[in-house]
């Protein structure tokens, strides 16, 4: 079992940046495909980025050059650094956690970009 936790989400204006860290515990947690998702309202829930237990990044076209994923040394915590933040980027951010068959979420974190 895996819990995941996500925070760092907010209010901030088009341009800026947030943080978003997901604390992961659970068995074998460093071995995960960690990876963050975001649902817009009306719309389906999307990939943003992932990173592999050995660091492998892959990162959604829209995202490319503006949001940084990274883990910390003990692969506990994932962070989604997000800079240039666009109105486009308004979403609820969801963290994932998967490998091989297991599949976990977290709740959720709403960032909002507005002026």
């Amino acid at each position: 079992q895996v819990q995941l936790v996500e925070s760092g989400g907010g209010l901030v204006q088009p341009g800026g940046s947030l943080r978003l860290s997901c604390a992961a515990s659970g068995s074998m947690v460093s071995f995960y495909l960690m990876g963050w998702y975001r649902q817009a309202p009306g719309k389906q829930r999307e990939l943003v980025a992932t990173i592999s237990p050995g660091g492998t990044t892959n990162y959604a076209d829209s995202v490319k050059g503006r949001f940084t994923i990274s883990r910390d040394n003990a692969k506990t915590t994932v962070y989604l650094q997000m800079n240039s933040l666009q109105y486009e980027d308004t979403a609820v951010y969801y963290c994932r956690a998967t490998r091989v068959r297991n599949d976990y979420w977290g709740q959720g974190t709403q960032v909002t970009v507005s002026s």
